[in-house]
């Protein structure tokens, strides 16, 4: 997630360990389950953020074009949260990544 940001290599590695299954097992899943583009059959998890809309209706301080200092006021109809709006476009976003994922591994495979 955001936080991995902030960790270093050695935090955020994702290790692997034999499961009693004999077959390969992640202790973690901080990559979300992708690493170097490629799956590593951990559950896919993405995340993504929406900076607060800038058209708000309160004064703000600024500068006009010759550098002097003003007060500017959004006027009009604006939204207050265009997060609302984001969530499908993010799901959108995100499932067209994944699309030309798995297109991608067709085409080098020839696999589905």
């Amino acid at each position: 997630g955001f936080s991995a940001a902030e960790l270093t290599g050695e935090e955020n590695a994702d290790e692997i360990r034999m499961g009693a299954d004999g077959r390969p097992e992640f202790l973690s899943n901080h990559a979300g389950g992708i690493l170097g583009g490629i799956s590593t059959g951990q559950p896919i998890v993405a995340r993504f953020a929406v900076k607060p809309t800038s058209s708000i209706l309160t004064t703000r301080r600024s500068i006009d074009a010759d550098g002097q200092e003003v007060d500017v006021m959004t006027k009009g109809r604006h939204d207050p949260c265009v997060g609302i709006r984001a969530v499908p476009i993010g799901e959108a976003m995100i499932a067209c990544a994944l699309a030309d994922h798995f297109l991608r591994h067709r085409g080098q495979t020839g696999r589905g």
